[in-house]
């Protein structure tokens, strides 16, 4: 018998083991779940946790790996471990505030957790792409699927008409990011990230394609992450769309967007960032005065959380804006912390919801605190985090973003970033006192037949606090990643230039 020749056999598709695994259990999900009422859906969800888990541990051998797959199409490194790592997380809170909610409110299982999974592999993609055309790819996979779960809930008009908007208006702002990727492919006469890098770093700078191509680029991103003024989608969606949807928009969403842009905008073209960062300090400035100032005047929390993600975005565009190693550390731990706290927000907002109906009024958390005190407790250390009060992860985040724009010399838009901090305090607060402080509001579910949904606040909960008390780990992850994918496209370029 001849012996088996391991050399020979190609190991190629390992380093796309965790995408494999959801595409597989997104279809496994789809066909197990054909026979499954839409009450009877749990156990999907279970199959759907498992398999992140699974993928989740296939992630984590990825970590401390460096390499290019499928000819520079697919990049290894720490940068799309960590994201890979953070996207699944976020899936599997996501599963576990739907395991109840999904048959409580009449969810297609099959459909509905299978595009739970197809879009969680879309922004997997995005994390670890390696030209452009896989960016667009994994953009779309993720967009088509969470169009349709936005619009899921089949019988009610507003989760209809948010599926509409976010349909039209993303397929808009893809048309801008393809003719942005065909126009920089005429200037560069390439789609890998690599070999665009060294032809920035010549005198393709001040090429008039190139720079048409970059600004289409920032309008089809800008969409993705909510920023001013591409972000009129935003509150109408978040507010139609099944509660732990607008949580897995408001982060899943926010991730794969900003792991694409990162990796496009600070690590490759970083050699023609004069031209961008202006435009970037414009968007990032507009997007956190527009997203504060709107959210003080929102009586629905759906709304305002959706304003309060508008203005989390414009604090990541600082972090853009000064670019750098520094900076780029400081918006992927933002992400971090951003993901644990805003996770656990939607968390709460979904246990406060009642079979058959919406209650997601500001108005309805009145007396909160005498009548379920640990949910808004939790509920009070979200909001804490997320106007940046220490020592919760949102302080530790906005401390390292800031701290990198001040270092880079945006001082201006530093000040701007920490009044803006200030304003967001406002309507934070008028949360905390409409639970502890007022009377009235609703009825709360009993949480003890929602054991999911109780670990999902739980562990959110522990999370904001770890991240922020004890930051150090965490950054260090941050900083490795980042640093590696700027290692790693020196080491590969000159393998994938044509």
């Amino acid at each position: 018998m001849t012996p088996l020749n391991l050399a020979a056999i190609n190991f190629a598709w390992l380093p796309i083991l965790p995408l494999m695994i959801v595409a597989i259990a997104a279809m496994v999900v789809l066909l197990a779940g054909v026979r499954v009422d839409e009450e009877e859906s749990e156990g999907l969800g279970w199959l759907t946790l498992a398999s992140l888990g699974i993928a989740f541990i296939f992630a984590l051998g990825l970590v401390g790996r460096s390499g290019v797959a499928f000819a520079g199409a697919i990049s290894i490194d720490g940068f799309s471990a960590y994201f890979q790592l953070v996207i699944l997380i976020t899936a599997a809170f996501v599963v576990l505030m739907s395991l109840d909610y999904a048959g409580e409110n009449s969810l297609p299982g099959a459909e509905y957790y299978s595009l739970l999974l197809f879009s969680t592999l879309g922004m997997m993609l995005m994390a670890t792409a390696g030209d452009l055309i896989i960016i667009f790819l994994g953009l779309e996979t993720m967009s088509i699927a969470v169009y349709v779960l936005v619009g899921l809930r089949r019988r009610d008009p507003r989760s209809n008409e948010a599926a509409m908007k976010y349909f039209l208006l993303g397929a808009f702002s893809t048309g801008f990011l393809l003719y942005g990727i065909a126009l920089i492919y005429g200037a560069t006469g390439t789609i890998k990230l690599g070999p665009i890098h060294v032809a920035l770093a010549s005198n393709m700078a001040a090429n008039g394609l190139l720079m048409l191509g970059l600004a289409m680029l920032l309008i089809g991103f800008g969409f993705k992450v909510a920023a001013v003024p591409f972000h009129m989608w935003t509150p109408d969606v978040y507010e139609g769309a099944p509660t732990p949807i607008t949580a897995f928009m408001a982060v899943g969403v926010k991730l794969g967007a900003f792991a694409g842009f990162v990796r496009v905008l600070l690590i490759n073209f970083g050699p023609v960032s004069a031209h961008w960062s202006i435009a970037l300090w414009v968007l990032a400035a507009l997007t956190m005065t527009a997203g504060n100032l709107i959210a003080v005047v929102q009586t629905n929390i759906k709304r305002m959380l959706a304003y309060s993600a508008i203005a989390h975005a414009g604090y990541l565009l600082v972090g853009m804006t000064a670019a750098g190693p520094q900076a780029g550390s400081a918006v992927l731990y933002y992400l971090l912390a951003y993901t644990f706290t805003n996770l656990g927000a939607f968390a709460v907002v979904v246990a406060l919801e009642q079979r058959a109906s919406i209650s997601d009024e500001i108005a309805d958390y009145r007396g909160l605190a005498r009548r379920a005190p640990a949910l808004a407790a939790a509920m009070t250390i979200f909001l804490l985090s997320l106007t940046g009060v220490p020592p919760l992860a949102g302080f530790m985040g906005k401390f390292y973003i800031f701290s990198a724009a001040l270092s880079a010399g945006y001082v201006g838009l530093v000040v701007i970033a920490v009044l803006n901090s200030v304003v967001s305090a406002y309507y934070y607060f008028s949360v905390i006192v409409t639970m502890y402080m007022e009377e009235g509001g609703i009825e709360v579910a009993r949480l003890a037949a929602k054991p999911a949904l109780v670990a999902a606040i739980g562990l959110a909960l522990i999370a904001t606090i770890l991240v922020g008390v004890y930051p150090e780990p965490y950054m260090s992850a941050a900083a490795n990643a980042y640093q590696s994918a700027l290692s790693a496209g020196m080491v590969h370029t000159a393998a994938l230039l044509p």
